[in-house]
């Protein structure tokens, strides 16, 4: 196989992984096979203590009742520092929230939403009670106020609901916010007011639709759906399509881990204390919805006692530190495959941003870094290039002489190779070292919230989105001809083709990729460029320096 050839597969190849990475990440997501003793998850869950059949996952007619309530509820609305939630009368469900130091994907001008019930979107945080009398996610609550907002000199803000359905106990849900936080701790307090002991359950779920996150680009996929994670299996992503087959595969008890709901660049996740024996389950709902979450014992509570149970629910944006908050939630900030490449060279870009200012020239360094550090690698790659451009004319004049026999074509190739001292494939493996490195850049860069409407200059001003007038696709497209024209003419007249067509395709599927994408692949082409020109250019020199000193 001659070395263009190879090349050209290579490129190609590469090009392809990173669009179907992105497809399979967004449609089929990695499922990881749990041992024996958990493969029961894919069954119905059996409920602690009362039956489940009412309760989260399996709507009944009252489900029907319950969105009439839904309309006639009290909006219960609380402000904090970084969000604006609103708390329905009915369930004491979280039904919206807004975030303060985030944008709406489409309208600047209007704080993103992440939950949020509407006709055509549904994402809500639920929660209740299991057992005869208690209120589930249908009950009626009422609070104190309709208004809450946390106030200059108060680091929290308690918003306490009463429930008026409950016939076996006094029940409360509580929520606090924090300020500074994107943590809200959602408990019950229940107490027995009957004559007889109780043995209550409590379940808290995330609701959602299966629909995309809006903003988002069908060329650049990225996952949307439930997620847990234990100690046992680690991080796992259960795909809405699983969900429906009855293929999901994960621990359904446990005393570690959460659960929750995944979208571009933002998390919702239930994040039980260690320690404290639970329930995973996820369930398709009526409506299009689905249901993943989390079931909770609670000792048993003796007449006039006191029982309190509660979860945390984090609901903000994905990040990597998260991983303080709980264990593995920082990997809701999905790198895909290369996450051991993609964590430290994402440390570095902030680092570098942390001392710009700016995260469009902090890529560029980040790029000219890995490009200095791969420079021997792609200095040994361009050197097996130039000499197959230098030697370009005496393989078109051994392609002349042998016509289409290929096998002494071949073997003519292969004794001017060595006479040469060329390596055909001595270029193939610095790119393919390179590859993963730069696929963990492409998905820190994709991945990262950080780059949500981070403004590079003029009319760059939001680095996760398409550049609204294709400049950048067109100059990474010029970059790609340039760099085709310096590699060595393919003496196959298709492949010679397939190089010419390569930078007009890649420049219309790159109008559609965020701007921070490629602004890195038109730094990468402009280096890798320079570098080639350089080292073709001394290897011209030495050849004509030996031709003159023949003569």
């Amino acid at each position: 196989m001659d070395f263009n050839r190879f090349f050209l597969l290579l490129i190609f190849t590469f090009s392809v992984f990173l669009l179907w990475d992105g497809w399979q990440r967004s449609q089929h997501p990695e499922a990881q096979t749990a041992p024996a003793a958990t493969q029961a998850a894919s069954a119905p869950i059996a409920a602690p203590s009362a039956t489940l059949a009412a309760a989260p996952g399996r709507p009944d007619s009252a489900e029907i009742q319950t969105r009439q309530k839904q309309e006639a509820g009290q909006k219960i609305t609380v402000k904090t520092d970084l969000m604006v939630a609103e708390i329905s009368s009915i369930g004491g469900d979280l039904r919206r929230l807004e975030f303060t130091q985030h944008r709406d994907a489409l309208d600047k001008s209007k704080l993103f939403t992440l939950l949020q019930e509407q006709k055509a979107h549904t994402y809500i945080a639920q929660t209740g009670l299991l057992g005869s009398g208690l209120p589930t996610h249908h009950a009626s609550f009422v609070a104190q106020a309709s208004d809450y907002q946390l106030v200059e000199g108060k680091d929290s803000l308690e918003v306490r609901l009463v429930t008026t359905d409950a016939t076996a106990a006094k029940v409360s849900k509580i929520f606090v916010f924090h300020r500074g936080s994107y943590l809200v701790d959602v408990s019950y307090e229940i107490e027995n007011i009957g004559p007889t002991p109780i043995s209550p359950s409590a379940y808290f779920q995330l609701v959602r639709d299966t629909s995309p996150p809006e903003g988002g680009s069908q060329f650049v996929p990225t996952y949307t759906g439930p997620a847990i994670y234990t100690e046992q299996e680690k991080f796992q992503k259960v795909d809405f399509s699983d969900i429906d087959k009855g293929k999901t595969s994960y621990p359904q008890r446990a005393d570690n881990g959460w659960i929750g709901m995944l979208q571009h660049y933002f998390v919702a996740a239930w994040l039980p204390k260690d320690k404290v024996q639970r329930e995973y389950y996820t369930k398709q709902l009526e409506g299009g919805l689905y249901s993943a979450g989390v079931i909770l014992p609670v000792s048993a509570v003796e007449p006039g006692q006191i029982a309190k149970v509660g979860v945390p629910l984090y609901v903000g944006p994905a990040q990597i530190s998260l991983d303080k908050i709980a264990p593995g939630l920082g990997l809701t900030v999905d790198y895909g495959w290369f996450t051991i490449i993609a964590n430290p060279l994402f440390w570095l870009l902030t680092f570098l941003q942390g001392w710009v200012q700016n995260w469009g020239v902090a890529i560029i360094l980040l790029t000219i870094l890995i490009k200095l550090a791969f420079f021997p690698l792609s200095a040994a790659s361009y050197r097996s290039m130039g000499k197959m451009r230098v030697v370009a004319p005496k393989l078109e004049k051994i392609k002349q002489q042998y016509g289409d026999d290929r096998e002494r074509l071949h073997k003519a190739m292969m004794e001017l190779y060595k006479v040469e001292k060329i390596n055909p494939l001595g270029g193939c493996l610095p790119v393919v070292i390179q590859i993963p490195v730069f696929i963990a850049l492409y998905w820190s860069i994709l991945a990262s919230v950080e780059m949500r409407y981070a403004p590079f200059f003029g009319w760059i001003i939001d680095l996760s989105a398409a550049d609204p007038y294709y400049v950048l696709p067109l100059i990474m497209g010029a970059s790609m001809i340039l760099q085709t024209r310096l590699n060595p003419t393919p003496p196959d007249p298709l492949q010679a083709r397939m190089m010419q067509i390569m930078p007009v395709v890649f420049s219309i599927v790159f109008f559609f990729f965020p701007a921070g994408l490629v602004l890195y692949s038109i730094v990468n082409n402009v280096l890798s460029i320079l570098q080639q020109w350089y080292i073709t250019r001394g290897l011209e020199a030495e050849a004509k320096a030996k031709g003159a000193a023949k003569t």
